[in-house]
């Protein structure tokens, strides 16, 4: 079985050794990363700058292709240009901190999973709870199991899975729990400092609470201790609200075919 692996964190980060320590030897193994760390880039794609792609070697063994873009770049290059034919799997990470609630916007590790569907190809994006030092092994060990699912279920078009770890020994784990997206959302603030030249730049931080959050959603399953697996797709349409508005005076009032009509 041929899975292609790639990340935000950059074709270095240890989250992506592990995944390939783990994998290695027992799948057809295809590397396309970030040459550099590409964090919170959401699914943004190189336009206005050539792509270049450099091949990796560690300890003078092939390793994979570094890109000079973004992970839905990775995902594109790598299926179009890159690989003999196209994988069979794509998996994005292994993260280093979570990938919950509205957050998932500016992830580029979900991006590149989400990619992946947008190729018909089953995907899923990695991720381990945020801890100054994070062990990649349990999380490296259940992308097997993550792999034998999609292999043997399958995915509907179009839809990733967003896989959550809390960063606990593997014997405090309370679980696997499919969940939905929460609507928590990192609560950002900017910390002014001061260069050495005494320029003023900004520094931003936060933190993402998930007090609010339902019992059935990605947030709060992980702060449980749970295994988070949540299936999400590209469509950002709120049917709800597209029904709401057909049934509303909002087309008659932007029918810019009335003759009386102007703007």
């Amino acid at each position: 079985m041929k899975v292609l692996l790639t990340n935000d964190d950059g074709i270095h980060a240890p989250g992506l050794m592990a995944l390939h320590q783990e994998l290695n030897g027992d799948f057809d193994l295809d590397i396309v990363a970030p040459e550099s760390e590409m964090s919170a880039v959401g699914h943004a794609i190189t336009l206005a700058h050539p792509l270049r792609v450099k091949a990796v070697h560690k300890n003078g063994v092939f390793f994979g292709y570094g890109v000079t873009g973004t992970p839905a770049d990775c995902v594109k290059i790598a299926v179009q240009e890159l690989l003999q034919r196209p994988p069979d799997i794509i998996l994005s990470g292994i993260n280093w901190g979570a990938n919950v609630g509205v957050n998932v916007l500016y992830s580029g590790t979900v991006s590149a999973a989400t990619e992946g569907a947008f190729l018909g190809i089953g995907a899923a994006a990695i991720s381990l709870k945020r801890e100054k030092n994070p062990d990649y092994g349990f999380a490296a060990r259940f992308s097997r199991e993550i792999i034998r699912f999609i292999t043997e279920n399958g995915l509907r078009k179009g839809t990733a899975l967003n896989v959550n770890i809390p960063a606990v020994p593997a014997d405090k784990i309370r679980g696997v729990s499919i969940t939905r997206q929460g609507m928590s959302r990192f609560r950002e603030r900017y910390e002014s400092r001061v260069d050495p030249r005494g320029n003023v730049y900004y520094w931003l931080t936060g933190e993402t609470p998930v007090e609010e959050e339902g019992p059935d959603t990605d947030a709060r399953a992980l702060k449980e201790n749970r295994i988070t697996i949540t299936p999400i797709t590209y469509d950002l349409t709120c049917l709800e609200e597209v029904n709401r508005l057909l049934s509303s005076p909002l087309p008659d009032y932007l029918d810019l075919g009335r003759p009386d009509r102007k703007c």
